[in-house]
């Protein structure tokens, strides 16, 4: 029986960006199902002791940048260390990934996933801008115009603040969040774990 990761993240996140692709390769290859669920992290935070990047301590700052580069070289993934658009609002791109996956179904919204995460970090895009999105989601296949419009719905609102909801009931604190018969996992550099858990 296949097993399910339920995946908790948010599209600004430049660690999901680093481990968005492996992750979808890794679970496809184990069988496993991705229960796909962006959340709105700033919420988060304010209830698990969180601090947005621009309240934390310059020494935090400055070492967070040494790890994405690391982690960029290391996995041979091309990141932006200062996008134009950072920080920029995440809720216009996460409620279109849910919409996809309303309508669409999970494998159409981890795809679209990863387009708009690389749009950030690869392609100094802006991720809170809609006909931006329109584009990408159009790239990938999709009706950009008709999923933005979908996305302004009351329903993927709902979506959004259930996700959440349940990002805080499974003790999420950050970003990306595995959970793997209901042990939860943090960041891209546990998908080691993840994938064991998987087997």
């Amino acid at each position: 029986m296949s097993k399910t990761v339920q995946y908790f993240f948010a599209p600004q996140s430049p660690w999901a960006y680093l481990g968005h692709e492996r992750f979808v390769a890794m679970a496809q290859a184990r069988g496993a199902l991705i229960d796909i669920k962006p959340f709105d992290l700033g919420k988060v935070f304010s209830v698990s002791g969180g601090l947005p990047l621009a309240k934390r301590a310059p020494q935090r700052q400055a070492y967070r940048l040494q790890e994405l580069a690391r982690w960029s070289r290391h996995l041979g993934l091309p990141l932006i260390a200062h996008p134009t658009f950072f920080p920029v609002p995440p809720d216009a791109a996460a409620r279109l990934i849910i919409a996809a996956r309303t309508g669409l179904g999970a494998d159409a919204a981890l795809g679209l996933t990863g387009a708009i995460m690389r749009a950030l970090w690869a392609e100094d895009r802006n991720i809170s801008d809609e006909d931006t999105l329109a584009q990408i989601a159009s790239a990938c296949g999709l009706d950009g115009k008709m999923l933005v419009k979908s996305s302004a719905t009351a329903g993927v609102q709902e979506q959004y603040d259930r996700n959440t909801d349940e990002a805080m009931a499974a003790s999420v604190f950050g970003v990306p969040w595995y959970v793997v018969d209901g042990e939860g996992f943090w960041g891209q550099d546990r998908l080691d774990f993840v994938e064991r858990a998987l087997s």
